[in-house]
């Protein structure tokens, strides 16, 4: 675990050390859902939300072979852990989402 000096002189943990992410960092996520004309701009909405410069034409959409779901690749500008685990709590509890990845 990688620490830092407090102002004492003790020992702390950084928690920004010990993440695999560099932040801040572009951070793809990819979401699965039901094919509806409402999904894009509610993944959009929760995007924002977490990013308010989250840029739509990030987003990368495909279908499912029968058309029935739609997956939306968004890319944010992750900052924090806390955002990430945030985004990705919003994006699971979705109504219109099936699967985050």
């Amino acid at each position: 675990m990688n620490t830092t000096a407090t102002p004492d002189g003790a020992s702390a943990p950084d928690p920004r050390k010990d993440s695999l992410i560099e932040y801040p960092s572009q951070f793809p996520i990819k979401i699965m859902g039901a094919k509806d004309p409402g999904f894009v701009p509610a993944i959009v909405e929760v995007a924002r939300r977490f990013d308010p410069a989250f840029d739509e034409a990030t987003v990368e959409l495909r279908e499912s072979r029968a058309g029935n779901y739609q997956g939306i690749t968004i890319t944010i500008t992750a900052t924090s852990r806390e955002q990430l685990d945030g985004l990705y709590g919003a994006l699971s509890s979705h109504p219109m989402v099936k699967v985050v990845l």
